[in-house]
């Protein structure tokens, strides 16, 4: 297993929707990929919106097949990218001007293929091509990977975490439970409320992630 994982502790008590200090006007980018824990990520976006955050959400093609963009249209109030070659109101090019709007990023699933896709540079669909132009010295890209325990397990995949963290991702899991398989094991994708403490501690406390070994 990758070793030295750069995380984003979830340890504080959770930003409550009908709070949200913290989240109140920060513009959030939330990336969606191809696996079933997209599901988990719709009340994702809706805990966001009711906190006052702006959520962008975009969308690789194989996670269309699990939630529809409709779906985190209405959650998230805000249009739904899911090709590189939409039009948006910028002089940059789309994928540039989403990236530099962002205050945070997080993909939810991030899956096996994703997460290799995002080791080794590759940017052939509207998530990866984002994540490429984000200054990640300004904001923070939370990885929150999903997958079957076998493949969460294999060399690749822990080749592949193990220089997204050195390239300066942070992490918010898996954790181990009951998988769509109908495997019990690691791999599970972290609950949202987990996500919104990760989420929680990089918007608060940016350069105090810890380390987990």
């Amino acid at each position: 297993m990758a070793r030295n994982r750069q995380t984003a502790s979830s340890d504080q008590q959770p930003v409550a929707a009908a709070d949200g200090t913290l989240f109140r006007g920060k513009r959030i980018l939330v990336g969606v990929t191809g696996g079933i824990s997209a599901y988990k990520t719709c009340t994702l976006v809706s805990r966001l919106a009711q906190a006052g955050a702006e959520v962008t959400v975009a969308m690789t093609e194989s996670a269309t097949h699990f939630v529809g963009p409709l779906t985190f249209q209405a959650l998230s109030g805000r249009h739904v990218y899911t090709s590189a070659w939409e039009h948006v109101e910028s002089q940059d090019p789309q994928h540039v001007s989403l990236a530099k709007a962002a205050d945070l990023a997080i993909v939810a699933p991030a899956t096996m293929d994703f997460l290799a896709k995002l080791a080794t540079g590759r940017t052939d669909d509207v998530v990866s091509l984002i994540l490429a132009a984000v200054d990640r010295a300004r904001t923070p890209v939370l990885l929150a990977p999903a997958m079957n325990e076998v493949m969460w397990a294999q060399n690749s995949t822990q080749r592949n975490v193990k220089q997204l963290v050195e390239d300066g991702f942070y992490l918010a899991g898996p954790g181990s439970g009951w998988q769509a398989c109908r495997a019990v094991g690691e791999g599970r994708m972290s609950e949202p409320e987990e996500l919104l403490g990760a989420l929680t501690t990089l918007l608060d406390r940016p350069k105090s992630a810890s380390r987990r070994k």
